[in-house]
């Protein structure tokens, strides 16, 4: 660009040059041929004069600017030589930067090379502190991604173990659900059978009390008929010594009739008469015995069938106190039995109630167990792609600690975990301020 400027200005150079060479010949031509210059012509006589003399001038001044530009070309070409040394110079002491090598360091001199060598420098600079922060930065993630996906891949398998644990423990608690359940109905049926118990219960203690009443009516008939058996004793007493009292006067009659016979007898044939109705007495004094002595067997054997029935009636009294003891007793017990199974259907109400609670309640945990088993299968699944990612993430930092070691640096150890990141290099700017 600056030969073809250079050749541009050597170019309009000639054509000056030739113009005033042109305008000088013109002058001394008319100088030379004696042109009219007092005739009314249009070139005045100091023209030729003023013509050669500009043309000499702008000769003059072309040939000074042309030695100006000869010697201005000159120290350009030894400016260039000592830019172009320079800037081979610094080539050269960069050459192995491209390599990667950030060891290299540019000499700052004060020709025009000097401001880019030491911007070069504070790139180089500036370039080693980045890799540097980038090798470092790209272990710790690496090392940090690698502890993450463990971790990741642990809380995934803990989210597994969690997903069928809770799995488990939903089977369980379901199965506890309808065992709850089945408990609920046999309480619930335990509540039926118990009010049936109460109502029989209460049905036993109104028997046994119509029959302890039965029974006090009972002993009180039998009490009753008791007396009446022994005042039938008596009244058999009475009649046998009624008969007792009629054997006696047969057994005189059958004497009298027999001392009338006899006397009958003595009597002759005027007593025969009353010999005949002396042994009608005497027969019938004898049957009148006879009939006394079957009523006095009948009389005894009714006293001794009294006696037994009146000891027999005493017993069956006793035992119909006992019994009716005993009675009240059953119905005490019954009673007793009645407020128990009327307690025990509270209970059984309350514990069926207790029970359709637990059934409720053990299905709601049931419907929770199930959301928190799609929670954590939601969270395994979530846990193992964000595995997955950081495991890509330490791939890539491994990648990008590999993309930096190709730098050479001057022996400067990447920074520990924890210590403080590398300050930025000032600018050249910022030093020349």
């Amino acid at each position: 660009m600056a030969d073809e400027t250079n050749r541009g200005g050597m170019i309009l150079t000639l054509a000056i040059v030739q113009a005033a060479l042109l305008l000088v010949a013109v002058a001394l031509m008319l100088i030379i041929t004696g042109f009219d210059l007092t005739a009314g012509g249009m070139v005045k006589p100091y023209m030729p004069v003023v013509l050669v003399a500009l043309s000499l001038g702008v000769l003059a001044f072309l040939v000074a600017r042309h030695r100006a530009a000869v010697q201005r070309r000159l120290a350009e070409q030894t400016d260039a030589e000592k830019s172009q040394q320079a800037i081979l110079r610094l080539l050269d002491e960069l050459g192995s930067l491209a390599d990667g090598d950030l060891t290299v360091q540019a000499t700052v001199t004060e020709d025009i090379t000097g401001a880019i060598a030491d911007s070069i420098n504070y790139a180089i600079e500036a370039l080693r502190e980045l890799v540097t922060t980038i090798d470092s930065t790209a272990s710790q993630v690496e090392a940090a991604a690698r502890q993450t996906e463990a971790t990741s891949r642990h809380l995934a398998k803990a989210s597994d173990d969690q997903s069928n644990q809770i799995f488990a423990a939903t089977e369980a608690i379901t199965s506890i659900a309808v065992s709850i359940e089945e408990v609920s109905g046999n309480a619930d049926r335990s509540a039926d059978v118990a009010r049936h118990s109460v109502d029989v219960a209460h049905k036993g203690a109104d028997a046994v009390r119509r029959t302890i009443d039965g029974m006090n009516t009972i002993r009180e008939t039998i009490q009753d008929t008791s007396k009446r058996i022994k005042r039938l004793g008596e009244s058999s007493q009475e009649i046998g010594n009624i008969v007792e009292l009629i054997n006696d006067i047969a057994e005189q009659t059958n004497i009298l009739a027999l001392n009338a016979s006899i006397q009958a007898s003595m009597a002759g044939e005027a007593g025969r008469g009353f010999a005949v109705v002396a042994d009608e007495v005497q027969r019938l004094a004898e049957r009148a015995g006879n009939a006394t002595r079957q009523i006095e067997v009948l009389v005894k054997t009714i006293q001794t069938d009294t006696n037994e029935a009146v000891v027999s009636m005493e017993r069956s009294t006793t035992d119909v106190v006992s019994g009716a003891m005993l009675a009240e007793n059953a119905g005490a017990s019954l009673g007793e039995i009645e407020q128990v199974s009327n307690q025990i259907a509270i209970l059984v109400q309350n514990i069926s109630g207790a029970a359709r609670q637990q059934s409720t309640a053990a299905s709601d945990v049931t419907r929770t167990m199930g959301v928190l088993r799609e929670i954590s299968a939601q969270t395994a699944e979530a846990t193992s792609a964000a595995s997955s990612s950081i495991g890509r993430l330490a791939v890539l930092a491994a990648d990008l600690r590999t993309s930096v070691s190709g730098f050479t640096l001057p022996g400067i150890d990447a920074p520990d975990e924890g210590a403080e990141e590398p300050s930025i290099p000032e600018t050249p700017q910022a030093r020349i301020a």
